[in-house]
């Protein structure tokens, strides 16, 4: 089973592949049947193939159904395993998975809330609840994966003789990398604009207390796309879901109350608190943003400009002046650094942002841009300027340059070991039985696939 690792690792991945998200909601299924069991677990033809399909779409090598029964099947292994060695995940760690996986099928496949909400016929609350029970497996086997390999470490002479060891037909060939960092700088809003939005909401909350529907309402007024094509309903929240002063103010209210206007990051609000069962609550709201002006963008870019020159002239440093002025909050904390899901600063080319792509390849390596227009995740209008500060030619993997992807492989060899090793054991202490459909693939063997 020498493919164990990255089976595991393909098992435990941070976001749901499209294939497996749309076989979650049921989309493409043809007749389904159960198809192995480990314990009282069990993995579906559909399973096995939604897989199978996004690894081909993922361009693994060697993909075959085999391999990805193998690949759902040690997932429910180490399911089996944590129930009864009682390792689990709390609720919040599944609620902040799902939460950061549904925006990551929202960024890449869908582009908005409402689209995807479209596609499927569903709230997001919805579709969270649908996909809650193979987060958590998810999560699950992550856990397990990390107690049998967390210990195991790795020293820089062990480095070194692993990549020394490889055949060089098998040292991989990398394409053009870059290091790109940005400082952002949101519009701000004028008083005069943010008292606008107040009025205009208190006058749709006079409403809705004289006796218009809210729902109506929010179809026709509010801004969040995500929930106002469902008369603003966000379906049910946790404490810890939403953002502080949404969550106050749903906490405060009683049920059926309209809240006084409020703001939070996202813009101005009104909110119907609908139902509360302790730590969980179900609420719908209004949402309209202010308008920004083009003098407001203005500032942003002048402030930029200025800071630019600062930069330019070796007054600050780039990562000092985002540290200190970007409101892209995550980036900021990195020195403006932007980053790949790996958490690596070096991005292959290909997986660059287009606007970041056609703007750095006008410039020369160490240059920082003229401020540019952008559009912040949730919305808002602002400016940025991008450093270029590195590019790596394409070229065959190195220790010089790729020191950290050699390193990742020579511990992902030592994790394979150890996770073949637990797993040879683990055949013994779990029930496990493979349909016939799939006795060729030979999984509960030691030889290699």
């Amino acid at each position: 089973m020498k493919s164990i690792i990255r089976t595991l690792s393909a098992s435990a991945a941070f976001f749901l592949l499209p294939g497996m998200f749309n076989a979650a909601f049921g989309q493409g299924k043809s007749i389904d049947r159960i198809v192995a069991k480990v314990d009282n677990y069990v993995v579906l033809r559909s399973d096995v193939e939604a897989l199978y399909n996004d690894m081909q779409a993922g361009g693994v090598r060697g993909a075959d159904r085999c391999g990805a029964l193998q690949q759902l099947v040690i997932q429910k292994v180490l399911i089996a395993k944590a129930e009864i060695d009682s390792v689990m995940v709390e609720d919040k760690e599944i609620e902040d998975q799902l939460n950061r996986r549904m925006e990551y099928m929202i960024r890449t496949q869908f582009g908005s809330e409402q689209k995807l909400q479209e596609a499927y016929g569903k709230t997001v609350e919805t579709l969270k609840g649908e996909l809650r029970k193979q987060v958590r497996e998810q999560l699950v086997a992550q856990k397990m994966q990390e107690t049998i390999t967390g210990s195991i470490k790795i020293t820089p002479s062990q480095v070194k003789r692993f990549y020394n060891n490889l055949p060089k037909d098998s040292i991989p060939y990398f394409p053009t990398e870059v290091e790109v960092g940005q400082i952002v700088k949101v519009a701000k809003i004028s008083r005069e604009q943010k008292n606008e939005v107040r009025a205009q909401l208190n006058k749709i909350r006079d409403r809705v207390n004289a006796g218009e529907d809210f729902a109506v309402l929010a179809k026709q007024y509010s801004q969040d796309p995500g929930s106002a094509q469902f008369g603003g309903n966000l379906g049910v929240a946790k404490r810890g879901m939403m953002v502080p002063e949404f969550e106050a103010m749903a906490f405060k209210l009683k049920i059926n109350e309209i809240s006084q206007v409020f703001e939070t990051e996202y813009g101005f609000h009104i909110l119907q608190l609908l139902e509360r069962k302790g730590e969980e609550y179900t609420a719908r709201h209004i949402l309209i943003r202010p308008s920004y002006s083009q003098v407001d963008l203005n500032d942003a870019e002048r402030f930029l400009d200025s800071l630019r020159t600062r930069i330019v002239n070796d007054s600050i440093t780039f990562a000092k002046a985002a540290k200190e002025h970007s409101d892209d909050k995550v980036t900021a904390a990195r020195g403006g650094m932007i980053m790949d899901e790996s958490g690596s600063s070096k991005i292959f080319t290909e997986a660059l942002d287009p606007v970041i792509f056609f703007t750095i390849d006008t410039m020369q390596v160490g240059n920082v841009s003229k401020p540019i227009a952008y559009r912040t995740d949730d919305g808002k209008s602002a400016m940025r300027i991008l450093y270029y500060k590195s590019k790596i030619a394409p070229h065959q993997a190195n220790l010089q340059d790729d020191w950290q992807k050699i390193y990742d492989a020579a511990l992902n060899e030592r994790k394979t070991k150890a996770l073949n090793e637990w797993f040879a054991k683990a055949q013994d202490e779990v029930f496990i039985n493979i349909d016939e459909e799939y006795g060729h693939c030979k999984i509960m063997s030691n030889t290699p696939q």
